[in-house]
């Protein structure tokens, strides 16, 4: 086990494990990415995946809104891609400017075959994901306890949306085909996936990483019947035996947050499951959702629309002060975020008001 400094700030982990806190803990998704300057110095011409697999890039990437907005957030998020568990198990994918994640070749049907090659291959995420263990070590050394550092994964489900669909999608052609055509091997593969991230979020955790987060960006592509079918038991399955990989590794628990974007109507289901903190989109109202959660003694972590940092100062003071109204202003449940990540041509001044509105009128 690596040797870190001892934690100044730890915030995050105290609201995620419910505890009452002075003042809701901050930080948001895609924080160190393309609306930063400096993040464009330090990429330089490599392309998005060579960052991701070179410690040291990683980890300059992933401390810089550390830096930028120092005192203003609570933990920092490690830079790499949901993406690299499909690249593990055998699948190329590349990253194209001003487009997005691309499969060369994605999985057509069942009887293809790269998919039963993917299902025999036994895949070593600790030997073909090392890169990224040895950027969370570095980057906990960097850190030198300043915040905590999180660890991340992609659903089950939009894993094998992307692994069908080559990209990115808007209607979900291909992956709806195979949820409806193939349920039995979809579901096999889910579970494979499943499988690999929990396997990977522990090392992550051997590696440094102090809390994890479960992104499952295309669950809103799902009606609640296909949610609880198809997405969630995957869910469950990486909160039910991550702690318990973690126990075998000689670890300790730490809290692990669930994003499933879109799928509003499966708040109650969410909460249900051994995740400490639930993640919201910007299609929940904060009141409402906190009530429910907080119910079943559940941290929340969100919610305002990305898009209102276009909006001007007065626009973001309004949405932070229904937020901080909602989730009982802050003392107890609430990890203040965004509803997703941050988008492209943000200004970086924009985001540092919001951060700045939140202390303000959580404290106050």
């Amino acid at each position: 086990m690596p040797e870190f400094k001892p934690l100044k700030n730890d915030l995050i982990l105290r609201t995620a494990r419910g505890e009452k806190v002075e003042r809701p803990p901050c930080w948001v998704m895609r924080q160190a990415g393309r609306y930063l300057p400096e993040y464009h110095e330090a990429k330089g011409k490599h392309d998005f995946f060579e960052c991701c697999r070179s410690p040291e890039i990683a980890s300059t990437l992933t401390l810089q809104p550390i830096e930028r907005y120092e005192g203003l957030i609570d933990a920092a998020i490690i830079f790499s891609d949901i993406l690299v568990i499909p690249q593990a198990m055998g699948m190329e994918v590349i990253m194209v400017d001003k487009k997005g994640p691309h499969f060369p070749d994605p999985l057509q049907t069942p009887e293809d075959q790269q998919y039963r090659e993917i299902m025999a291959r036994d895949v070593d995420v600790k030997e073909s994901l090392d890169y990224v263990y040895k950027a969370i070590t570095l980057t906990r050394q960097k850190l030198a306890g300043r915040v905590p550092l999180i660890g991340f994964c992609g659903a089950p489900w939009t894993l094998l949306s992307y692994m069908v669909e080559g990209g990115g999608s808007k209607m979900f052609i291909q992956a709806k085909s195979w949820l409806f055509k193939y349920p039995e091997e979809s579901k096999a593969l889910l579970q494979k996936i499943a499988e690999l991230c929990v396997e990977y979020l522990a090392l992550q955790v051997q590696a440094g990483a102090q809390m994890i987060q479960v992104f499952d960006s295309w669950a809103g592509e799902l009606s609640p019947a296909s949610f609880r079918s198809i997405a969630l038991p995957y869910l469950i399955h990486i909160a039910d035996n991550l702690p318990r990989r973690l126990q075998e590794l000689g670890l300790d628990r730490v809290p692990m947050t669930v994003f499933a974007k879109g799928a509003w109507y499966a708040l109650e289901d969410l909460c249900d499951t051994n995740y400490d903190v639930i993640g919201l989109d910007w299609l929940h109202d904060p009141a409402e959702a906190y009530k429910v959660a907080r119910a079943k003694g559940k941290t929340v972590q969100g919610n305002a629309d990305p898009g209102v940092l276009y909006g001007g100062r007065e626009a973001i003071t309004q949405v932070v002060k229904e937020m901080v109204s909602g989730f009982g202003n802050g003392k107890q449940g609430w990890i203040a975020n965004l509803g997703h990540g941050i988008t492209p041509f943000v200004k970086p001044d924009d985001l540092k008001f919001y951060f700045e509105e939140i202390h303000k009128y959580s404290t106050s």
